[in-house]
């Protein structure tokens, strides 16, 4: 089983010319979908309310085969209002509440039933900056990391966490506990303004040094993944496609990256090791599995990402 841990909520996308338009959406919610339809057992364990679009939420995660054991709550479901330029990148605000009730251990500290059979567990974005659910997030890694890898995105959204010195200390507890890191260009500059990105993204892969991350990934956008580990460092480049929009995109690459590791037997806590002894090689081919994922998203609106039918054929 895979877990994923994090917010939900609308996305009401405002393209040049037209009227806002709802959908599902969230940074972690989108990695559990793009986890399901590439034909893993995965559940979500994030928020929503018993409203409208609490059960528009409800349905998608439904309709894509993902498990969903946290019941709504009585609070409104999350807004993030998505405003696309001619260029179809996307600027955001936000409405929303984050707490997980339930997902951290019990307070007599056993085991959270929801995590028991996890060999992978995703989390990042909102859910691991902002309080009070950001507290359960790290909790619920902590009863996990055990057991199972964690993989983790900052997916930084200054416009609702604004001190970038806050959000750089929340980033480094959750690398340091992670084994695979992605973040984008944009989330190392504003994390680390000044520094190079990539140099960012190798202190990050020593941060933890024996514990730490074994395989740390930056997206650039149109210059292409990047990515390093204990073996050295490894770049691809990105499949020509016609964008759409980039809504999402991070998410399927997030998505179809998890799922590689877990094709090569790289998942669960047993095989730490073996994931820190991965190659160049090797981490080259999750790169280019990954972007194939997140060009089939760009080139079709919205956070659509692709079926492993789909991706395969690409």
């Amino acid at each position: 089983m895979l877990t994923v841990i994090g917010e939900t909520l609308i996305d009401e996308v405002v393209r040049p010319g037209q009227a806002a338009l709802p959908h599902v959406g969230g940074s972690p919610m989108n990695v559990a979908v793009g986890l399901a339809r590439l034909g893993h057992p995965v559940q979500f364990l994030g928020r929503f309310g018993r409203d409208a679009y609490g059960d528009m939420v409800a349905g998608h995660l439904r309709e894509n085969d993902v498990l969903v054991p946290v019941a709504p709550d009585a609070h409104p479901t999350s807004i993030a209002r998505a405003v696309l330029d001619e260029d179809g990148a996307a600027s955001y605000e936000f409405s929303l509440l984050w707490e997980l009730p339930k997902v951290a251990p019990t307070a007599d500290g056993a085991p959270n039933f929801m995590l028991a059979a996890t060999t992978v567990l995703h989390t990042g974005s909102i859910a691991t900056m902002l309080a009070p659910g950001a507290d359960q997030v790290f909790a619920a890694v902590l009863q996990a990391h055990p057991a199972a890898t964690i993989s983790y995105d900052p997916n930084c959204r200054p416009s609702i966490i604004t001190d970038a010195g806050y959000a750089r200390k929340q980033a480094e507890k959750f690398v340091k506990l992670a084994d695979v890191v992605k973040a984008s260009d944009e989330d190392l500059a504003w994390l680390y303004p000044g520094v190079d990105v990539l140099e960012s993204a190798r202190s990050w892969l020593a941060s933890g040094g024996e514990e730490g991350p074994a395989v740390v990934v930056v997206t650039r956008g149109a210059d292409g993944p990047w990515a390093v580990c204990a073996a050295g460092e490894a770049h691809c480049a990105v499949p020509p496609t016609k964008v759409v929009d980039t809504v999402g995109a991070g998410d399927s690459f997030m998505a179809a990256l998890l799922s590689a590791v877990v094709e090569r037997e790289l998942d669960g806590a047993q095989r730490r090791t073996a994931l820190r002894a991965i190659s160049c090689e090797q981490l080259e081919e999750l790169l280019r599995y990954a972007a194939r994922a997140a060009a089939i998203t760009v080139s079709r609106a919205g956070a659509n990402p692709p079926t492993r039918a789909e991706l395969l054929k690409g």
